[in-house]
């Protein structure tokens, strides 16, 4: 949704303070938050339902917050103290759905050039195909939605988004339906001409790969609320949330109680609960700040534990956990397996492993885990 603006400041940095309450809604929900976004690539990340698109469309001014203030550079948009509440049609700001929002009966050219309305033919003519011919879809320029690809579709909602020259631009899952490399040669598109343009792009994504290809910050909501911010090493691959760490793609999860505390050798020893039976887990990790019998969580990528069907002997990873396989469950070219070792664990396979190693549900396993792959978390 491409809209006419004043000219934007030069490398413009995005400030947003927002309350924005729905009380009527299914379950009463508040989005408060509170962030700066330079130019670049700020990733919003978050749980469905976390407040992500509310925050795109306050910014957009769709959604109108009950508190607060949005500005680009010196240009306020929205000040609910000084009644300031720039319109739509005059903010500057580009903002691509995942539904893209084409008109259909329109050509990819006609899409374009849709938001310079206000401009003389000729002008409107020459920005629109210079903005085809950057995102490589000069050719279809006579062609309606319909008669062109998902990925094709998609660099024209960002080329119509892009010629009217925002201040701002507002992406909203835009490639979440399309494949790995189209996607990937979208983002080379969409990077070059931001490495020209220098606008804040706010990127909406359930991609964790997107948000390392892409991320220069990345911010994750929670309920309403930012619960942590930085670039995505700091954020992704040390979270200090549960929701963070879920997020991260850490599938395995659990209470932990300091055991031991080693600090001569820089770990410390955590005991896992147990079941039934009363077999309980022993876990080194690194060490932290913590005192024997606190309480915490730790996190356990499936893909950083390694099984072997003999117990293995003169390794350096610290934990060697026997337990038993539960379940084998193939989805694309990854076997998800369940192993139960007084805890239920989840490893990731690859196919090669599973046959070469002759796995089947109750044969007797070894887990094998790095201290460092055992990631601490508050309680």
């Amino acid at each position: 949704m491409p809209t006419p603006a004043e000219p934007k400041p030069a490398n413009p940095t995005l400030t947003a303070r927002i309350r924005k309450n729905f009380p009527s809604a299914e379950r009463a929900f508040s989005l408060e938050v509170e962030f700066g976004a330079a130019p670049g690539f700020t990733i919003l990340f978050g749980p469905s339902g976390s407040g992500k698109t509310t925050l795109l469309d306050c910014v957009a001014g769709l959604a109108t917050p009950d508190a607060g203030r949005i500005a680009v550079g010196g240009r306020v948009l929205f000040d609910a103290n000084a009644s300031t509440n720039v319109s739509v049609a005059k903010r500057g700001v580009g903002y691509v759905l995942q539904d893209l929002a084409l008109f259909p009966h329109l050509t990819v050219e006609q899409n374009t050039e849709y938001g310079l309305t206000h401009l003389p033919r000729a002008l409107r003519k020459e920005r629109a195909t210079a903005m085809l011919q950057e995102f490589r879809i000069e050719h279809l320029r006579q062609q309606r939605p319909a008669e062109i690809s998902g990925g094709e579709r998609q660099r024209v909602a960002l080329a119509r988004a892009l010629v009217t020259d925002p201040c701002v631009l507002l992406l909203d899952e835009p490639l979440a339906a399309l494949d790995a490399a189209t996607k990937s040669k979208i983002l080379d598109d969409l990077r070059r001409w931001n490495q020209a343009h220098r606008i804040p792009i706010l990127y909406v994504t359930h991609s964790r790969e997107e948000v390392f290809a892409l991320g220069e910050r990345v911010l994750v909501l929670e309920q309403g609320r930012i619960i942590a911010q930085g670039t995505p090493h700091e954020v992704l691959r040390a979270p200090l949330q549960e929701t963070v760490a879920q997020l991260a793609g850490f599938e395995n999860i659990f209470d932990a109680t300091v055991w031991l505390v080693h600090e001569d050798r820089g770990t410390i020893t955590c005991r896992l609960p147990g079941d039934k039976a009363g077999t309980f887990v022993l876990l080194e990790t690194p060490l932290i700040r913590a005192e024997a019998g606190s309480l915490l969580r730790v996190g356990i990528r499936a893909g950083d534990i390694l099984l072997a069907i003999v117990k293995p002997e003169g390794l350096s990873a610290r934990n060697i956990i026997a337990g038993k396989l539960v379940s084998l469950e193939r989805r694309d070219m990854i076997i998800f397996a369940r192993v139960n070792c007084g805890i239920e664990m989840e490893v990731h396979l690859t196919l090669a492993a599973r046959d070469t190693l002759n796995l089947m549900p109750g044969k007797e396993v070894w887990l094998v885990i790095k201290t460092h792959s055992c990631h601490l978390m508050q309680h």
